[in-house]
């Protein structure tokens, strides 16, 4: 698993106008980035946001952190040309917002190999609406270049006409749905941004959150929030700890029937969740 595992804890957003950001952005300790041609950059620098981006992510200068570009949305002016221009680039993923419904993804894949993306250029489909969170499995299982769903939280609580609220119980439906829907199709899904950069405290409880229900990690919208995401979405030295002693206990047991370890029983499923967690760690220490 440790050669399959690619960790997605912290990713990134950056605003592709910004040419010192995407400078800077080679140097944070941050899983992946999102350079940003769509709600951060204004329609007078889309064309060279879109510029800056795609020879960033040409430029191989990113040693590990996965490369991907968010082009404008279908049926804007700008989709097309974002997305013949983040094909030629060969990022790892293109991420694409308000991703609606299994023949869009089709389309966007579609579209790309008539654009020549290479074979390593991924699909990430933002799931942003109502509708798209009720077709989440369709979505998730339309294509197998489609790698990630992406929530896209804000506006969700928008077109929910819901409010935020600390422990997002307006969103908890939406989340979990999508949720199933990517573990049923076999793709990573990442949960959305907090959106209060000087609020370490509640960026943390919503990475914790986002993690005990289970997302790959979380996309971000400052630096300085990428070091508490990276540790809330890691296994911690006591995960780690009590999956060796676990795995220990299993090993020593083999062909005893019934394995107790910490006063519980032992299963074959304990023993995967405990192998996991030990190959997650092993490749996060090693970035």
């Amino acid at each position: 698993m440790s050669e399959a595992y690619r960790p997605r804890r912290s990713v990134l957003y950056m605003p592709s106008s910004n040419e010192r950001a995407l400078e800077k952005a080679k140097t944070l300790p941050v899983d992946g980035l999102i350079l940003d041609l769509e709600d951060a950059v204004g329609p007078d620098d889309k064309p060279q946001a879109r510029e800056n981006a795609c020879a960033a992510a040409a430029s191989g200068d990113y040693g590990h952190r996965e490369v991907t570009i968010r082009v404008n949305g279908l049926g804007t002016e700008w989709h097309d040309a974002d997305l013949e221009a983040a094909c030629a680039a060969g990022p790892d993923g293109i991420v694409v917002p308000k991703v609606g419904s299994a023949q869009e993804v089709r389309d966007l894949v579609a579209a790309m190999e008539r654009h020549g993306a290479p074979d390593h250029t991924r699909l990430w489909a933002m799931v942003e609406t109502p509708g798209a969170v009720l077709d989440a499995r369709e979505i998730a299982a339309a294509s197998d270049r489609l790698a990630v769903l992406v929530l896209g939280t804000n506006d969700l609580v928008k077109e929910l006409q819901a409010r935020f609220v600390p422990g997002r119980a307006p969103l908890l439906t939406a989340l979990s749905t999508v949720l199933l829907a990517a573990r049923a199709a076999g793709v990573a899904v990442l949960d959305g941004v907090y959106n209060d950069v000087k609020d370490t405290e509640g960026l943390e409880a919503e990475c914790r959150q986002g993690r005990d229900l289970g997302f790959d990690g979380k996309t971000l919208i400052h630096p300085g929030q990428v070091g508490p995401c990276n540790a809330a979405f890691a296994p911690s030295a006591e995960e780690v700890e009590d999956a060796r002693g676990l795995l220990d206990a299993w090993e020593a047991g083999a062909g005893r029937g019934v394995v107790t370890y910490r006063g519980r029983m032992v299963e074959n499923l304990h023993v995967e969740v405990a192998r996991r967690v030990l190959a997650v760690d092993e490749v996060v220490r090693s970035r």
